[in-house]
C-alpha cells in the first residue's frame, strides 16, 4: 500500500520555517541569506573611510560634517543559496517498507520546499548504485518546486548503492555556494565518508539525515528466523542466513548499532558537519519542529 504525506496541509506547517545556512557561504545575489561581506540591500551595517575608487554616492555627508572626513555607509548582503537534497534510493530505504520510502522522500521534500519558499534554489540527486539521477533540475520557485515533487513520489527504490561514488561522481556540486543534503540509512558498506570529504572540499555545508525504523534501531525478533538481504537479487549470498536469535545476538546488534552511531555522529563534528537520526515511527511534525530544530539546521 502507497504512503504519502505530501499535500497541502504538510506544506502549510513549514511556511513559519526557514533554513539556517552559514554566514561565510558564497551564493548568488537575490536570496534571504545574510552573509558577511557588505552589498547592495537597504540595511545599514557600517561605516569605513573613502579610498580612492569608491562610489562617491555612498558617502555619508552628514558624517563629513561633524570629522571632515570621508566615510562610506556600507550594507548587508543577502545571497542565494543552492540546496542540493542527495536521497539514497538503495532497497534498504523502502523496497520492503513502503512507509520508510515516504518518510524519506517527505524529509527530502521538506528540505526543498523551505529552500524554495525563502527563495533559494533546490535540486534533488537520486542516488542509485554509483551514479546520481537528477530527475528534476534546477528548482527555483514553488510553481517549479511542486510540478517535480510528484516526481520524487514515484522513486523505486532497489538494489545496492554506493553512496561514496554516487556523490563524488556527481557533476554540478557546486562550490561554497549552499547546503547538501544526504538522505539515507547508511547501513552501507559504501565508503559515505569519502562523500563528505568531496563536500567538505567543495566548502558546502553538509547534514546527514538518517532515517530507521523502529525495527532496525532496537530488532524484536526472537527465535528461528531467516534473514534476506534486500539489496541482494542472489538467494546465496552469504549475506542471507537462517538464524536463532539469542540474547548474545541481540546484544551483539546493539552494540553494533551503537558503534555506528557513534562513527556518524563522530566523524560529522570533526568535519563540522550536522547528523540527525529519524525514525519513521516519530510524527512527520516532531522530525522537522523537533530533531532538525535541535542540529540547527532550521530557525
Amino acid at each position: 500500500m502507497k504512503v504519502s504525506y505530501l499535500n497541502d496541509a504538510f506544506f502549510s506547517r513549514l511556511e513559519t520555517l526557514a533554513l539556517h545556512l552559514r554566514a561565510d557561504l558564497a551564493g548568488f545575489f537575490g536570496g534571504k541569506h545574510l552573509v558577511k561581506t557588505y552589498g547592495q540591500t537597504v540595511e545599514f551595517a557600517d561605516y569605513r573611510e573613502y579610498m580612492l575608487g569608491d562610489d562617491i554616492r555612498r558617502i555619508d555627508w552628514n558624517l563629513y560634517s561633524r570629522f571632515e572626513k570621508y566615510f562610506l555607509k556600507l550594507f548587508t548582503d543577502e545571497r542565494q543559496m543552492h540546496v542540493q537534497i542527495f536521497l539514497d534510493c538503495s532497497a534498504s530505504m523502502g523496497k520492503d517498507n513502503p512507509k520508510k520510502a515516504a518518510y524519506s522522500v517527505a524529509i527530502a521534500a521538506a528540505l526543498g520546499f523551505l529552500a524554495v519558499h525563502n527563495m533559494d534554489k533546490v535540486s534533488f540527486k537520486l542516488m542509485k548504485g554509483n551514479h546520481c539521477e537528477d530527475i528534476t533540475g534546477l528548482i527555483v520557485g514553488k510553481n517549479s518546486f511542486f510540478r517535480a515533487i510528484s516526481l520524487l513520489e514515484e522513486i523505486d527504490f532497489a538494489d545496492e548503492t554506493d553512496l561514496g561514488e554516487a556523490i563524488t561522481s556527481c557533476p554540478n556540486v557546486g562550490s561554497n555556494d549552499g547546503l547538501t543534503v544526504i538522505i539515507s540509512d547508511f547501513f552501507t558498506e559504501s565508503n559515505w565518508k569519502k562523500a563528505v570529504d568531496y563536500l567538505r572540499y567543495k566548502k558546502r555545508q553538509v547534514m546527514l539525515v538518517q532515517v530507521l525504523t523502529p525495527d532496525e534501531v532496537d530488532p524484536l525478533y526472537s527465535g528461528r528466523i531467516n534473514l534476506i538481504d534486500v539489496e541482494s537479487a542472489d538467494l546465496a549470498d552469504p549475506k542471507n542466513m537462517k538464524l536463532r536469535i539469542t540474547r548474545s545476538l541481540q546484544l551483539a546488534y546493539a552494540e553494533a548499532f551503537g558503534d555506528l552511531q557513534k562513527e556518524l555522529k563522530e566523524f560529522c563534528t570533526s568535519r563540522e558537519s550536522d547528523f540527525v537520526t529519524l525514525t519513521c515511527d516519530q510524527p512527520i511534525e516532531r522530525a522537522l519542529f523537533g530533531e532538525l530544530l535541535k542540529v540547527g539546521i532550521m530557525e
